[in-house]
């Protein structure tokens, strides 16, 4: 998956493998109970979330 991102293929993927995201998203939908939380570019909603759900679920699971 990782060859396919970096050779330019557009991918829809639902992951909790955070440095897999980091990694190869361009942009990340953090979801909760079906609903949109928060979405941006992956370094700002992995690195500086702004919703507390987004920063209370990543402080769980990183």
């Amino acid at each position: 998956m990782k060859e396919l991102a970096r050779s330019g293929m557009t991918m829809m993927v639902v992951t909790h493998e955070l440095g897999f995201a980091r990694e190869v998203a361009d942009t990340v939908v953090y979801m909760d109970h079906g609903a949109i939380v928060e979405s941006g570019p992956a370094a700002e909603v992995l690195g500086k979330p702004r919703e507390v759900r987004t920063k209370s679920f990543l402080s769980a699971v990183i």
